[in-house]
């Protein structure tokens, strides 16, 4: 073999050996391949009664901690570490999934006259502000069967200058039926669906109805009121009170 072949074999062992790591670090470095969706579908049952409020709201999007902020499917670990279920996530993070949600828990039950997203930009008379404290499943034992825990804190506030007119805070587990991704989310939707039920009744029941020709600022609480109607009464009996 003389010299120019030899050279011209050497340059071609080289060729095919940086080709086979490309490839191969394709393979590593590369995108993982696309899991299964399981969809959060929390399903709302209105409840009997309950009279109609007057007031259109404003869900927020809710403010949920960095670990949950994900579109992945959340566990615990029996140590207390956040891990993930491998390969598979929600159709949308959880931030959109909780609002979302909970503007369908008041569409469905009935009683209130217009609910939207912030990001709708609906004229609101009051906001609701909701954070997610948990969202997970969550194991005792390794490799055991987990319990979803969903904990959601709520505030009512006025739309215009954001006064806090109530707190409420619900917390809900419920029991996987298997150790396995599918069984956790359906547990997690149970547990939700059992949370978002409570934020909408407390929300429905907490907001003072809008008076003819007021907003949610000029509504005053019936403690308010009373103040007002004492004050009232004692500028009478002084002779100073106001037409």
């Amino acid at each position: 073999m003389n010299h120019r072949n030899l050279i011209h074999r050497r340059l071609f062992v080289v060729g095919a050996a940086a080709l086979t790591l490309s490839a191969c670090a394709g393979e590593i470095l590369g995108p993982p391949e696309a899991g299964p969706i399981y969809p959060v579908r929390p399903t709302f049952i209105p409840a009997a009664g309950g009279e109609k409020v007057n007031w259109a709201l404003a869900v927020m999007r809710p403010d949920v901690p960095g670990g949950l902020d994900t579109d992945r499917i959340a566990l615990l670990q029996p140590n207390g570490t956040l891990d993930y279920y491998a390969n598979a996530t929600y159709p949308e993070r959880v931030p959109a999934a909780v609002q979302r949600a909970l503007v369908d828990g008041f569409e469905s039950s009935g009683r209130i006259v217009a609910v939207a997203r912030e990001q709708d930009a609906l004229h609101a008379d009051y906001n609701l502000v909701t954070e997610v404290k948990d969202f997970e499943a969550k194991y005792s034992v390794q490799d055991g069967i987990p319990q979803a825990v969903v904990v959601i804190h709520a505030k009512l506030a006025t739309a215009h200058g954001r006064k806090v007119l109530a707190n409420f805070v619900t917390s809900k587990t419920a029991n996987a039926s298997a150790n396995s991704t599918g069984a956790a989310v359906q547990a997690l939707s149970q547990a939700m669906n059992e949370a978002i039920t409570e934020v909408v009744n407390w929300a429905l029941a907490a907001a003072p109805p809008i008076m003819p020709g007021e907003s949610a600022e000029t509504t005053a609480s019936p403690a308010e009121q009373l103040l007002k109607d004492v004050t009232r009464g004692s500028e009478k009996v002084r002779g100073t009170a106001k037409p």
